[in-house]
């Protein structure tokens, strides 16, 4: 696994010589309960993304963390706009992480999860058609698939006229999917957060200023500040910052959490 970019702790506890990635692994981790994880790029003013695109934010030290962070989790989620709009691929991992997530006991591959309240979605999509894991679309009860959707990927209804994202939590925690990342969009985002589901947030920051016009890491209808304590900060040799912020373990498991077995 790569390590061109050397990506340092600085905080808590300064540790001066590079982080190699079973480092980077223990830092981040998997929580000993149901945990749903949030992950995001942003400029250092604030944008979310650069020419319309995260990608344009995100480099190599990011690029190596996003990747870690999918090994970790067994299910990504994702909202159907971003699935679009970023042209997701299927989510495939390389071998030595696969090898990792088979030595600790986890399936070879995450399972992509989908939250789609129109079910604009072309089972085409590589994302879908060329998955080594049958996806998962959470949508609501009015919501009609269109054809070749479900040959694809597993419908499952969550809420009457809006997409249920506690329901729809539980729901992927029954099926053992307990360690959730969450990779966007911006409304999701929002609507985890509204909803009080969010347990940690990792936020990569690149040093650029990608002044007015693109929106936040957050989107939607304003609700109630959280409390999401700093937990630790990385910084890589190119400028780039890298911050967790997590809950206490010690609170109470959020709504939408199935009980730990």
């Amino acid at each position: 696994m790569s390590v061109e970019t050397p990506i340092r702790r600085i905080w808590p506890t300064p540790a001066t010589p590079p982080l190699d990635d079973a480092e980077l692994t223990a830092l981040y981790g998997r929580a000993d309960r149901p945990h749903l994880r949030v992950n995001f790029v942003a400029s250092v003013d604030g944008a979310v993304t650069l020419d319309g695109y995260s990608a344009g934010l995100s480099g190599a030290p990011d690029k190596r963390v996003f990747g870690l962070l999918r090994m970790l989790c067994d299910g990504l989620l994702v909202a159907a706009g971003t699935l679009r709009h970023e042209g997701y691929r299927a989510v495939r991992l390389s071998g030595p992480r696969r090898a990792w997530r088979r030595a600790h006991g986890l399936a070879e591959y995450p399972t992509l999860v989908v939250v789609s309240g129109s079910l604009d979605l072309d089972p085409a999509q590589a994302a879908f058609a060329d998955a080594p894991v049958r996806p998962i679309v959470l949508a609501h009860a009015g919501a009609a698939p269109p054809p070749g959707l479900t040959d694809v990927a597993e419908l499952v209804r969550c809420g009457t006229d809006r997409v249920d994202l506690a329901a729809g939590l539980a729901e992927l925690r029954r099926r053992g999917l307990g360690q959730v990342l969450c990779e966007g969009g911006p409304h999701l985002f929002g609507a985890l957060t509204a909803a009080d589901l969010v347990d940690e947030l990792c936020l990569t920051v690149a040093p650029l200023l990608a002044g007015p016009g693109p929106g936040r890491i957050t989107a939607g209808h304003a609700g109630t500040p959280r409390d999401l304590p700093l937990r630790h900060v990385l910084a890589a040799d190119d400028g780039v910052l890298m911050l967790r912020h997590a809950r206490d373990a010690t609170e109470p498991t959020p709504a939408g959490a199935a009980p730990t077995a």
